[in-house]
C-alpha cells in the first residue's frame, strides 16, 4: 500500500499484536492467581465440564466415606461390648460351675444363685449400652446395617448380632437354685458363649471389610484428584516463564507501535 496519513497498516498490525499479547497476559495472570488453566467454560468447555463431573465425584467419595466411618463406629462399639460380654461370660462360667456342686448348703446355693442373676443383669446392661448413633447390633430385633460402599451405588452389609440377645435372654431365664438347675444353666451358658464367639468373628470380618473398602476409596479419591489436576490445573512454572516472555513481547509491541505511529510524521516531512 502506498504511503498514507489516513491508513496506517503498520500501526494497525502493531495494535492488534499488542491487544493479543495483553489478552494472553490476562489469561496467564488468571492462571497464576487461581492455580488453574481452566477456570470456566470459556477457557475450555469440554475440560471444564469434565472437571465439574470429577469434582462431583470427589464430593461423593467424601459422602461414602462418612457412611463407612459411621458403620465402623457401630462395629467398634459392638466389638467393645462383645469383648466385655466375653469377660462377663467367663465369670458366669465359674459361677455356674460352682452352682453345680452338690455339696453346697442351701445358703451357699442361694448366694450363688443371686450372684448369677446379678451377673446376667450386668450382661444385659452391656448389650443395651452397645449403641452408636442410634444403632445397636447386639439388641434383640436389630437388623443388619447396609452401608454404601462406592459412588456407583454398591453396598456392604454389616451383620446383625440380635441372636446373641436371644441367647442371653434364655440364659437369664435359668436358675442356680439347685445343682440340677445349675447343670441346665450351664448348657444355656455354653450356647451363649458359642453365640458370642460367632458375634466376635462377624464383627472382625465386617470391620476388616470396611477398612479395606475405606483404603480403596482413598486410592480412588487420590487418583480422581490427580486426574482432575491434570485436566484443569495450571503448570505454574511454565506459566511464570510464559508471563515473562509475554511481558517482553509487550514491550517490543509497544516499541513497534510507537515506530508505526511515527510514519505519518515522516510523510508530512515530504511537504516541507
Amino acid at each position: 500500500m502506498a504511503n498514507s496519513i489516513l491508513t496506517n497498516s503498520g500501526a494497525a498490525t502493531a495494535l492488534q499484536n499488542a491487544n493479543a499479547i495483553e489478552r494472553n497476559r490476562d489469561v496467564l495472570g488468571r492462571q497464576q492467581a487461581t492455580g488453574k488453566r481452566v477456570n470456566n467454560a470459556v477457557d475450555n468447555a469440554s475440560a471444564f465440564t469434565i472437571g465439574q463431573i470429577l469434582q462431583g465425584d470427589l464430593k461423593s467419595f467424601g459422602a461414602v466415606e462418612q457412611g463407612i466411618d459411621n458403620a465402623r463406629g457401630v462395629l467398634a462399639v459392638t466389638n467393645a461390648a462383645a469383648t466385655a460380654a466375653s469377660e462377663q461370660l467367663a465369670n458366669l462360667n465359674a459361677t455356674v460351675i460352682a452352682g453345680q456342686n452338690p455339696g453346697n448348703t442351701s445358703e451357699q446355693q442361694a448366694i450363688i444363685n443371686a450372684d448369677f442373676q446379678a451377673q446376667v443383669a450386668q450382661l444385659n446392661q452391656t448389650i443395651q449400652n452397645a449403641s452408636f448413633n442410634g444403632r445397636n447390633l447386639l439388641s434383640a430385633g436389630s437388623t443388619s446395617l447396609n452401608v454404601l460402599a462406592n459412588i456407583d451405588g454398591t453396598t456392604l452389609t454389616v451383620q446383625s448380632a440380635s441372636g446373641f440377645a436371644t441367647q442371653t435372654a434364655n440364659l437369664g431365664a435359668q436358675s442356680l437354685a439347685t445343682p440340677a438347675a445349675a447343670a441346665q444353666a450351664f448348657s444355656a451358658l455354653q450356647q451363649t458363649q458359642a453365640g458370642l464367639a460367632s458375634v466376635l468373628g462377624n464383627v472382625g470380618a465386617d470391620t476388616r471389610t470396611l477398612n479395606n473398602q475405606s483404603q480403596f476409596l482413598s486410592i480412588l479419591n487420590d487418583a480422581t484428584a490427580e486426574g482432575l489436576g491434570a485436566i484443569v490445573d495450571a503448570d505454574l512454572g511454565q506459566t511464570a516463564v510464559r508471563s515473562q516472555a509475554e511481558a517482553a513481547r509487550g514491550q517490543l509491541s509497544n516499541l513497534t507501535l510507537n515506530i508505526a505511529n511515527r510514519q505519518p510524521q515522516s510523510i508530512l516531512g515530504l511537504f516541507r
